[in-house]
């Protein structure tokens, strides 16, 4: 490979276009048994456990202070979850707008 090649970026012609999805958290807690794989395995580090108990004595998810539009909606909680006591949704424009952030 020549120097020139080596210099060369590849990006896809339409990345300025490319946007992150924001997603939003939904938590059942009387559903959680506090296995720990959605907190550890979160790519962006978006939950940490409540104070709080459910009925069954664990401590379930929640979105951490300041992380409320940090889900980028992988769906892996989703996935990962043995009890399905967690899942992501697409925010919409409106909780964008809740949020302040640009929809465009």
């Amino acid at each position: 490979m020549s120097e020139a090649e080596s210099n060369v970026r590849r990006e896809p012609m339409d990345l300025a276009k490319a946007q992150v999805p924001v997603g939003r958290v939904h938590i059942i807690s009387e559903r959680c048994k506090q296995c720990n794989f959605c907190i550890n395995y979160c790519p962006t580090k978006v939950l940490e456990y409540s104070p709080e108990t459910n009925a069954k004595g664990y401590h379930f998810p929640l979105v951490a202070a300041g992380k409320e539009t940090s889900c980028v909606h992988c769906r892996f909680c989703d996935l990962i979850c043995p009890e399905l006591a967690i899942f992501t949704t697409e925010m919409t424009d409106e909780d964008k707008a809740e949020f302040g952030i640009d929809g465009s």
